[in-house]
């Protein structure tokens, strides 16, 4: 399979610390990627490397068979679809739901003296009608739930058709109903031949959807495992990965974990 994305020995280094060091990483055409780990660990710095908003202070990122520093990152960018509380921050609240999506076409977030063609509309109605949000086109932006937001927002970044999707912590802020329709949003588009590559960061591994296929922990700017979701998310990897001894269960295609009984070593149930 194509490589959509890889990381060949990459450090980031701010202000004299390395916040991602020495990690090398590969996803493939056709897969679906969630990448754990704590607070600090690199996460967003990655989703910053693969979506082409950041350079490496070392070592070589190839995007969709392109090389940041050899490459028009405008031309690249629009091949991306990147959902993240940083970039929904600049989403004005007066905003129509509907152009909050539209405006990904041009790459902006405030619509102003651009035009749209009949067929962006649509697709940015069908989009949304596929989150749940057809009968809320209309409605601005700041009155929507945060769920709502999170729908909107992935939308969003699959308007320009993207080959790459980079979802930062969709779930962050939602509550139990939220979280669930949004996981069930996102393992059905994973379900999806059509649809991009996924990547997926989050701190919980209740938050994995169905039919992803790979996981990517780091712990300290680092790959403290990476692989097959069955390899990868065991007792022993999401311990160490997290530093507190862990219980993993997976069920009918979900995952959990919590801290392993006093006395008990971590260990995974099927």
């Amino acid at each position: 399979m194509a490589s959509v994305l890889q990381l060949d020995d990459v450090t980031v280094r701010r202000g004299g610390r390395d916040i991602v060091s020495h990690l090398t990483w590969e996803v493939a055409d056709g897969e679906r990627w969630v990448v754990l780990g704590r607070n600090g660990a690199g996460k967003t710095t990655l989703v910053q490397l693969a979506a082409a908003r950041l350079h490496p202070t070392t070592g070589t990122v190839d995007v969709l068979e392109e090389r940041l520093g050899k490459v028009d990152i405008f031309e690249l960018r629009p091949r991306i679809g990147l959902a993240s509380a940083a970039l929904a921050e600049h989403i004005p609240a007066d905003e129509s739901v509907l152009d909050v999506v539209l405006t990904a076409s041009y790459g902006v977030t405030g619509r102003w003296r651009e035009t749209y063609e009949d067929l962006d509309s649509e697709r940015a109605e069908a989009l949304l009608a596929a989150f749940g949000m057809a009968s809320m086109t209309q409605r601005t932006y700041g009155t929507l739930s945060e769920g709502e937001r999170k729908r909107t927002q992935i939308a969003r970044a699959l308007m320009t058709d993207p080959e790459l999707l980079l979802l930062d912590e969709p779930a962050a802020g939602l509550d139990l109903g939220g979280r669930e329709e949004l996981v069930a949003a996102l393992a059905e588009l994973a379900a999806d031949d059509r649809s991009p590559v996924l990547v997926v960061v989050t701190h919980h591994v209740e938050e994995i959807p169905p039919h992803f296929t790979h996981a990517l922990l780091l712990r300290d700017g680092g790959v403290q495992a990476a692989g097959p979701l069955e390899e990868v998310l065991t007792a022993e990897h999401l311990s160490a990965t997290f530093g507190v001894d862990l219980e993993v269960a997976h069920s009918d295609g979900r995952w959990s974990a919590r801290a392993a009984a006093a006395g008990s070593r971590g260990r995974r149930s099927a």
